[in-house]
């Protein structure tokens, strides 16, 4: 954990097992075909996301920075721990699910990222800055969760409750992470005004 999360290595160890995951999609892709294989392929493509994002610790020290004015609000075992639970061990979880039981809950990990990608955009487009995350969430995820969406969808013949049900998840993740935030920013603004 010291490596991993004190020393910030984390997103960096991603892009290694990135790489070589992306390695293996094309086996995914001819055993499991197109819908499967496009739920396999958010995990790598989350973690080079996640470079883009948290390396030199940006996301983090960019919350801390603008919603909580130079306050910890962010924490870096939070941090890590809202990606290798809230994405990673979501997407595994997620595709076991999808191959082992119903191909429609693949839907779970593509609107993850999708979500993901219009919380950057949104972001982008109210301050009118860049913010970490941003190039690959339009380059990679937006377009990436449109199509997995697709085949996902026509493969498995999902209705809207599997719609529902993977938005809904994907959605309320994110908002647990902002609701984590404000609560940290309440906490930390009467600890402030009390001393």
């Amino acid at each position: 954990m010291r490596w991993l999360v004190d020393e910030w290595q984390w997103p960096y160890a991603g892009t290694v097992a990135a790489v070589f995951l992306l390695a293996l999609l094309p086996l995914w892709w001819d055993a499991t075909g197109a819908a499967l294989a496009l739920v396999y392929a958010v995990l790598p493509l989350y973690m080079l996301h996640q470079l883009e994002e948290h390396a030199g610790d940006r996301f983090r020290a960019r919350i801390n920075a603008t919603v909580a004015h130079g306050r910890e609000v962010l924490t870096r075992p939070a941090t890590f721990w809202v990606n290798a639970l809230g994405v990673w061990a979501t997407v595994v979880v997620v595709l076991w699910l999808a191959y082992f039981t119903e191909p429609a809950l693949g839907l779970i990990a593509v609107y993850l990222m999708a979500v993901n990608a219009v919380a950057h955009i949104g972001d982008a487009a109210r301050t009118g800055t860049y913010n970490p995350g941003l190039g690959t969430a339009i380059l990679v995820f937006v377009p990436l969760s449109v199509w997995a969406a697709i085949e996902v969808s026509d493969a498995s013949g999902a209705g809207l409750g599997y719609q529902l049900l993977a938005l809904g998840y994907a959605v309320g993740l994110h908002l647990g992470l902002i609701a984590y935030i404000g609560a940290r920013r309440a906490r930390l603004g009467r600890v402030a005004s009390e001393r």
